[in-house]
């Protein structure tokens, strides 16, 4: 994969600065405006940077290796690696969430292990949800979306990988960010389980990942204030 050089991200810079070229021909383009956009590029480089570092660090922990082994991959002592990856992430156990989830959730891991990634990222956590009728392919259906569709189109995207693993496979930083903001609407609803509308919320607030295209390509953009979704008709 070809990284992008200087040119190309100032060329992107000055594609999506609105207001780059000043009205009436002049010269001088507004440099503040291009350094704003810069910087937000700048940032969002930096992001992806840190969540794709963050993976592999949690991959390196959960393999056995030691917070000094990581430190000096990555050029630094182990109190520094520790103090930026040590903070705990919160686990998800079946009892916090509804039946209908924890069967999307066990489509979910065969997904992964048939596809030999040792990783679940957030293209899986959508396969899973698809499966079979629930809370999420209800308010898909709702949106006008098709969930067959939808399906289709992420298990288009799944890629076969290399692992050997099964029992433990880490959760991408976007699947947990989709899990935590799924688990926050919930509880905003009154519930005491994350249910499968709430974590298809979820993936599709987080804004990046293989679920939140496939989505958005779907016509799926919910506000982040939907409703839960209407249980099923007897």
């Amino acid at each position: 994969m070809a990284l992008p050089d200087l040119d190309e991200l100032i060329a992107e810079v000055d594609r999506t600065c609105a207001t780059a070229h000043r009205p009436g021909g002049q010269e001088q383009p507004d440099w503040l405006a291009l350094l704003t956009t810069a910087a937000g590029l700048a940032g969002r480089l930096q992001s992806l940077a840190d969540d794709l570092v963050e993976d592999y660090v949690e991959h390196c922990r959960m393999h056995g290796c030691s917070w000094t082994d990581i430190g000096a991959a990555l050029g630094v002592t182990r109190q520094a690696v520790q103090q930026r990856f040590h903070a705990p992430h919160k686990r998800y156990g079946p009892e916090t969430m509804s039946d209908a989830l924890r069967a999307a959730m066990a489509h979910v891991k065969q997904a992964a292990v048939a596809h030999r990634n040792n990783y679940i990222g957030t293209e899986h956590l959508l396969w899973g949800l698809t499966v079979e009728e629930n809370s999420a392919t209800r308010l898909l259906e709702s949106a006008g979306v098709s969930p067959r569709d939808v399906h289709r189109g992420v298990g288009e995207r799944l890629t076969l990988g290399a692992s050997q693993a099964a029992e433990r496979i880490a959760w991408t930083p976007y699947s947990r960010k989709a899990i935590a903001l799924a688990e926050a609407r919930s509880e905003q609803n009154g519930s005491a389980v994350i249910d499968c509308d709430d974590l298809l919320l979820g993936l599709a607030q987080v804004g990046r990942g293989v679920a939140a295209t496939v989505l958005t390509e779907a016509g799926f953009a919910p506000a982040a204030d939907v409703p839960a979704a209407a249980p099923p008709q007897p």
